[in-house]
């Protein structure tokens, strides 16, 4: 006979493993797209939660009230949301890259669904989002999140985790500069090219001011910006390469900060 029976100290703990867990999921990168059916990720979060229930050391949980094991929650959902969301913000530099390459070929008017984010985005955002999605999967960094949030566990127990805002901070500010240039980076040729052209046109127009260089202009940015995006494909490795290094940082500053 399957002995199911446990106690309530091992329920709390449960608890507090699946409210991390699913926060991480909620809003990590790949595991938090918009496509993905809610139930599945509820199911994943738990199964998930009772693998690490079996694997983790179970420390005690000290509360004295119903609101002190309120703050414990709280203090678990931040660690996850923190660990999930620094995947998730080096994975909108493919956003910001798009917005400013569309803005450059002229497509900014142009709004889709952004898979990550679940907020309209421009066609190059989408489009990037989607690659650097694809290459997460291909390389295996998903694998490189769940193993990231297992080893959380260990380097901060549940209830133990510990907020330097001063270094939680720092982190950000320091990564802010990388994602300006690595956004920059993956849509630098789009804008040198488009800079090119614009100043072709402008000299176009003062020497034939008969031609009306706004309507061919437009069309001439839009073919030639999706052509220098078709054959800068080859590139997006590299880019998905550094963002998944600047990834795998952020994710070991927040956890530092946290300890």
């Amino acid at each position: 006979m399957i002995d199911i029976t446990f106690s309530y100290a091992d329920l709390e703990y449960f608890l507090l493993i699946l409210v991390r867990v699913s926060f991480f999921v909620y809003v990590a990168p790949f595991f938090a797209m918009s496509n993905t059916p809610n139930r599945v990720k509820i199911g994943f979060a738990i199964f998930i939660s009772y693998l690490l229930f079996q694997y983790v050391d179970h420390n005690e949980v000290v509360y004295n009230t119903v609101l002190g094991y309120a703050v414990v929650v709280l203090k678990e959902a931040a660690v996850g949301i923190l660990i999930g969301w620094g995947a998730q913000l080096c994975m909108t530099v493919a956003a910001f890259a798009g917005n400013i390459a569309d803005m450059e070929v002229g497509l900014s008017m142009v709004s889709l669904m952004d898979p990550m984010t679940k907020e309209s985005a421009t066609f190059s955002g989408v489009f990037y989002q989607y690659m650097f999605t694809l290459f997460l999967i291909i390389s295996g960094m998903y694998r490189y999140l769940l193993q990231a949030l297992i080893d959380t566990f260990t380097l901060i127990p549940v209830s133990g985790a510990v907020f330097h805002v001063d270094s939680l901070l720092e982190s950000m500010i320091r990564f802010m500069g990388d994602y300006i240039v690595i956004g920059f980076r993956i849509c630098l040729p789009i804008f040198c090219v488009i800079l090119l052209l614009n100043c072709t046109l402008g000299i176009l127009a003062k020497v034939s001011p008969q031609m009306n260089m706004f309507a061919v202009g437009m069309q001439m940015k839009v073919l030639v910006g999706l052509s220098v995006m078709f054959l800068t494909v080859r590139m997006l490795p590299d880019a998905a390469d550094f963002i998944f290094q600047e990834m795998k940082a952020i994710i070991m500053a927040f956890a530092k900060g946290m300890t």
